[in-house]
């Protein structure tokens, strides 16, 4: 009905990749585990929560991860067996919702307002998918329920690992007030920096600055911190459909300049948006690298092939391929994003790198 609740879910897997290692390699367990190469240009691409304890995480140099942790135990990815896993998760939550909005290989908002299975509460229907994805995965995930998708995402993290927390409506304006605004999904360190600097540092402040203000400062993201300073977001949760382009970008702790840390975050943006495009057998011509740096300026680098981009490697070699004809940088990156357009049946790909899927 017209201005009904909706009961929106938020479910997160913890530390998937390293996880999923520590699952099948007995003697990781219990130990910080890196997924990701020790070599002198490696980087950590995930971190068991044993190594962040550390201060490792991901888009971390190896070499400085070793130094923080001199135990760290590193294991090489292993993609397709984190892309099986994550259809397994994917599977579960389709058996409670058809509006199923993947953001990554583990995580997802979940629209429930329709209570498929009549468990009676969002709360009830979070805690049995996560017993579920315990059961038939051996692994464990975290869960935000909410009325809308801002605030299951912050609930999410609120309890992690293996937890779950509930924001409901009438807490929603008033938690957001008591939380930081570095914590806020949308609001980089570079733009909570600027916030601080104007005396901008938790959520109440967020509330208390006027539209006007954050308008002059912030331009047309100002709505946005507007809304989510008072616990407002009317995004529906999208499921996959049929759409021109498939996209992923990531905005880092820190700006980077080292090549390998700038490179790995494109790989992972690359995977984000393979999954997305093998689980809906989308497969796109061009593919585009986009790089933010710290003063804001953007560019973007593209190239379009004759057939499609049919698997895994061949977008990982063309997303390295774009960004290294802006490599080595002096400017620090703050984001990167990957995205495949031009999509074509994949009857018409042919293999354009030699590389496996």
């Amino acid at each position: 009905m017209p201005g009904a609740v909706r009961k929106i879910l938020h479910i997160d897997m913890d530390a998937f990749f390293a996880s999923v290692e520590q699952r099948d390699d007995p003697s990781l367990r219990g130990r910080p585990v890196a997924v990701g190469h020790a070599a002198a240009r490696g980087v950590v691409a995930a971190a068991s929560y044993e190594a962040r304890a550390f201060g490792v995480k991901s888009a971390l140099p190896s070499v400085t991860a070793l130094r923080r942790c001199p135990d760290l135990v590193f294991v090489p990815p292993r993609f397709e067996v984190y892309r099986a896993v994550s259809r397994q998760i994917h599977a579960i939550f389709a058996d409670y919702t058809d509006l199923i909005q993947p953001l990554s290989l583990d995580e997802a908002y979940l629209d429930v307002t329709a209570d498929r299975r009549a468990l009676g509460t969002a709360w009830a229907t979070a805690r049995e998918i996560r017993a579920r994805i315990l059961a038939e995965t051996g692994l464990t995930a975290s869960a935000g329920v909410s009325y809308n998708k801002f605030l299951a995402k912050l609930a999410s993290d609120h309890r992690k690992p293996d937890g779950q927390f509930a924001v409901t409506p009438d807490m929603g304006a008033a938690w957001v007030e008591t939380l930081p605004v570095a914590r806020f999904h949308g609001i980089g360190p570079v733009t909570a920096a600027k916030m601080k600097r104007l005396g901008i540092e938790t959520g109440a402040d967020l509330r208390a600055a006027s539209l006007a203000f954050l308008q002059q400062h912030f331009g047309s993201s100002a709505d946005w911190y507007f809304q989510i300073a008072r616990g407002e977001d009317d995004r529906p949760v999208n499921p996959d459909r049929v759409r021109k382009s498939s996209g992923s970008e990531t905005t880092f702790d820190r700006d980077l300049t080292a090549e390998a840390e700038i490179e790995a975050g494109v790989l992972r943006m690359a995977e984000d948006v393979w999954t997305w495009c093998d689980r809906a057998g989308s497969y796109g011509r061009t593919a585009t690298v986009k790089v933010k740096y710290a003063d804001f300026r953007q560019i973007t680098r593209s190239r379009s092939f004759p057939a499609p981009i049919a698997t895994r490697g061949e977008l990982h070699a063309a997303s390295l391929a774009l960004i290294r004809t802006v490599l080595p940088t002096d400017a620090g990156v703050r984001l990167v994003g990957v995205t495949v357009s031009n999509f074509a049946p994949i009857e018409e790909a042919l293999p354009l790198f030699g590389a496996a899927a």
